[in-house]
Parts: C-alpha cells; structure tokens; sequence
C-alpha cells in the first residue's frame, strides 16, 4: 500500500508542529518552504485537518496553525484512516471484476489492511517525534528561524 501524498503531507504537518515552543504559530508558507511542497496542496491538507479538530489555526497577520492536543492523543491508525478517506486496497466494483463472485483476494486484502491499521494504532504522534526524528525537527524549526 502506498499512501497518497495527501496523508504525507498531513503527518508531516504535524510532525512538524511538535517542534513548536509554547504559543509559537507555524505558518503555510513557512512548512510549504521547510518540505519544499506546493503550498496551495498544503493549504487544502490544513484545511481539511482543522476541520478535524486536530489543527488550531488563525487567520490574518500573526497567524497560523498549531497542534489542538498533545502529540500522544494522535493515534497513528486514525490520523491515516481519515487522511486517506475509506482506504481498499481493490475496487472489484468500478470497473467491474469478472472474479468477484468467486474471489477470495478482497477479502484477504481487506484483512491485510485492517492489519495494517491496527498495527498503527499502536502508535501515537508523540511516540514517532522521539529522537532522531524529534531531533531533525528541531533542526528544521532553528532553519527557519536563520
């Protein structure tokens, strides 16, 4: 399974925002240039994460966005489930599979899956911002500062 660079850049996003110090505000233009991603995907991935109550964002001059919980109330399988929509691995529907009467793949890949997911949840934002990982972040906000 390969996600799409949506869920990346979103899990980006708020990998990055761990990095934050206490009432600091990230802002589009300043993850878009630190990733080197396009910032109007990025705008639209924000968007969609503050409509999730994960993000905390402000509008105008001195705004921006920051994390709306701690990193360990983010659990991994549930960030992923709702960044890539309602995940399968095939589509027997469109356009229509001759074998789906008789076909055990689906189902093995759907179990696979669910796996997959499962496997995720045992993992929380806090847990995947230890070091190293915390380390580079921290790099990357202190790269933005000068």
């Amino acid at each position: 399974m390969q996600l799409t660079r949506f869920t990346d850049l979103g899990l980006r996003v708020l990998m990055y925002l761990t990095g934050q110090q206490p009432g600091q505000l990230a802002t589009i233009p300043e993850i878009a240039e630190r990733f080197e991603v396009s910032r109007n995907h990025l705008v639209k991935v924000v968007h969609f994460m503050a409509q999730q109550g994960w993000l905390v964002t402000s509008r105008g001059k001195g705004g921006g966005m920051t994390l709306a919980r701690p990193p360990e109330h983010y659990r991994l399988g549930e960030v992923v489930r709702m960044l890539e929509g309602k995940p399968q691995l095939i589509d027997c529907v469109e356009p229509p599979c001759a074998l789906s009467r008789g076909c055990l793949l689906k189902g093995a890949l759907d179990e696979a899956l669910a796996a997959f997911f499962l496997s995720l949840d045992g993992y929380t934002l806090r847990d995947i911002v230890a070091s190293p990982t915390g380390d580079a972040i921290i790099r990357l906000h202190r790269s933005s500062r000068g």
